[in-house]
């Protein structure tokens, strides 16, 4: 697959990249580092309960529509009892389905976090446990690790049924990081255990920009990548397409809606941009899809 760096590529520093996890990340809550799991599932909350709850905020359930939560996580294979790495949670959008039902049920999330390097990183690290910690009785018992660079193993090894990459891709291909998040992920599954990938899709065929700088990654190599470090594609789903993104946006992804921005990042707001052919948009295209660590 021929690969070239975007021009715009420049223009991605580290502190760009924490800033794009944040904008299109989620919501959450406390943490502790040894969780213990209870032993046997007990199936207290289904997972329509769970996105129901009424802890959601009303932004974040508004988004359900073009996440599908319920039917992403039956297509990942989430079930009670299990152990589950969500990396990157930002502000825990996926965090407040996750950690009630897996609290409820007799299962385990770690949150593999940004790594807290900068005051940037490390007050995002500091919102997310802030939020666990009032209401430790609805989020459980969630342990909060790290991912970065420089960071070590994201669970123990081979504990983990199912992984979890949501909407983050892009930002660790700007990073340089993209195949550690691989190896990482690969490591802490067991085998048989799953990736679930949600990634803004770019359009098939041509040239993948390395970095993303437009937030956009094809299927194809996303897959490649994923196969690099082990896993095998097991299926593939159309639950987050919109047909409707033309994915030539001024912008990247982040012209559409949640983000809407008017002008390039860290520039100021243009008020006199005409937001309405991207909000009838919606929410980007996406991939989903289901990867598997081999049981041998």
């Amino acid at each position: 697959m021929q690969l070239t760096p975007s021009p715009s590529a420049a223009r991605f520093s580290r502190r760009s990249v924490i800033a794009g996890a944040l904008a299109l990340s989620a919501c959450g809550r406390q943490a502790t580092t040894e969780a213990q799991p209870p032993a046997k599932a007990s199936r207290n909350m289904t997972l329509q309960e769970a996105v129901a709850g009424d802890w959601r905020a009303p932004a974040d359930k508004a988004r359900d529509p073009w996440r599908h939560p319920v039917e992403s996580l039956e297509f990942w294979g989430l079930k009670p009892g299990q152990t589950v790495v969500e990396f990157w949670p930002g502000a825990g959008w996926y965090t407040d389905i996750l950690a009630p039902y897996l609290a409820a049920n007799g299962g385990k999330l770690i949150a593999a976090n940004l790594e807290p390097t900068d005051p940037t990183s490390a007050k995002v690290v500091e919102a997310y446990r802030a939020k666990l910690a009032a209401k430790p009785k609805l989020y459980g018992e969630v342990e909060i690790t790290a991912f970065g660079g420089a960071s070590g193993p994201v669970a123990p090894a081979g504990s983990a049924d199912l992984v979890l990459f949501l909407r983050n891709l892009h930002n660790w291909m700007a990073a340089g990081i993209a195949e550690k998040a691989f190896r990482d992920a690969f490591a802490a599954l067991k085998p048989g255990g799953v990736l679930g990938i949600e990634e803004h899709r770019a359009a098939p065929g041509g040239v993948q920009d390395v970095l993303a700088a437009d937030g956009y990654v094809q299927e194809a190599y996303a897959t490649k990548l994923a196969q690099e470090a082990g896993f095998v594609l097991e299926k593939t789903s159309e639950i987050n397409a919109n047909p409707k993104d033309t994915r030539d946006h001024p912008f990247g992804v982040w012209t559409l809606p949640p983000v809407r921005l008017t002008a390039p990042r860290g520039e100021p707001a243009d008020p006199a941009f005409d937001r309405a052919k991207y909000d009838a948009i919606g929410e980007s295209d996406r991939m989903t899809l289901r990867l598997v660590k081999p049981t041998a």
